[in-house]
C-alpha cells in the first residue's frame, strides 16, 4: 500500500478478511475486523492488505479512539449496507409470467406479473433480515427475550419457503428451522 489511508477506511487482508481502520499509527494501522471480532495492529507496508474503500487521512491529530467511536463507525456502515438494494435474480422460467388470483365466489380474476410478486417476496425477506438484526443489536433486550423473537422471526422465514422455487440461487431463498438431525 503506498498511500496513506485514514480512519474509516474500508481494508480486505489476507488473513483476518475484511476490516474497518479505527486509529492510525506511525507505522501502523489499528483495523478492526469482523472476523475476529477484535482489532488488530497490522504494519503499513503490509503487501496482504487491499483497500476497499478509502478515506483521505488528514494530518490532524485526532485523540483516541474509544469503544463509542468504534460502535458508530460500525453503525454507520451497517446503516449504508442494510440501505443498498441487492440484486436477487429470479428463476427464468418465471421471468414474463403472471400470477393470477381466482375468487372461488366467481368475482373478477385479478393478475399480478411475477416479477412484481417476486420483487415483493424479496422485500420481505430484507426487511425480516433487517429487523433480525436490530434485534441481535439490541442494547436493551436481553438474551432471553432476543431469542423469544429470533424464533417468530425463524417461523416467518419457514412460512416463506414455499416462494424459494422462484429464486435463481438457492443463496437467496428462505431458510427455516431445519428438521434434519
Amino acid at each position: 500500500m503506498s498511500t496513506q489511508l485514514g480512519i474509516g477506511s474500508r481494508v480486505d487482508h489476507l488473513h483476518f478478511g475484511k476490516g474497518v481502520i479505527v486509529d492510525l499509527a506511525s507505522e501502523f494501522y489499528i483495523i478492526w475486523f469482523k472476523s475476529q471480532q477484535d482489532t488488530k495492529s497490522i504494519s503499513k507496508d503490509f503487501a496482504g492488505l487491499k483497500t476497499l474503500e478509502e478515506v483521505e487521512a488528514t494530518a490532524e491529530a485526532q485523540g483516541p479512539i474509544t469503544i463509542a467511536d468504534i460502535e458508530q463507525a460500525l453503525q454507520n456502515i451497517l446503516d449504508q449496507r442494510l440501505h443498498e438494494a441487492q440484486v436477487v435474480p429470479m428463476a427464468q422460467k418465471w421471468k414474463r409470467g403472471n400470477l393470477i388470483l381466482k375468487p372461488g365466489d366467481g368475482s373478477q380474476v385479478k393478475e399480478v406479473p411475477i416479477d412484481t410478486f417476486f420483487h415483493k417476496i424479496v422485500m420481505v425477506r430484507d426487511k425480516l433480515r433487517v429487523m433480525e438484526q436490530k434485534i441481535n443489536a439490541h442494547k436493551v433486550m436481553d438474551d432471553a427475550d432476543k431469542v423469544e423473537l429470533q424464533q417468530y422471526l425463524t417461523a416467518i422465514y419457514g412460512s416463506l419457503t414455499t416462494f424459494n422455487i422462484m429464486f435463481k440461487e438457492t443463496i437467496h431463498q428462505f431458510k427455516g428451522v431445519s428438521t434434519k438431525d
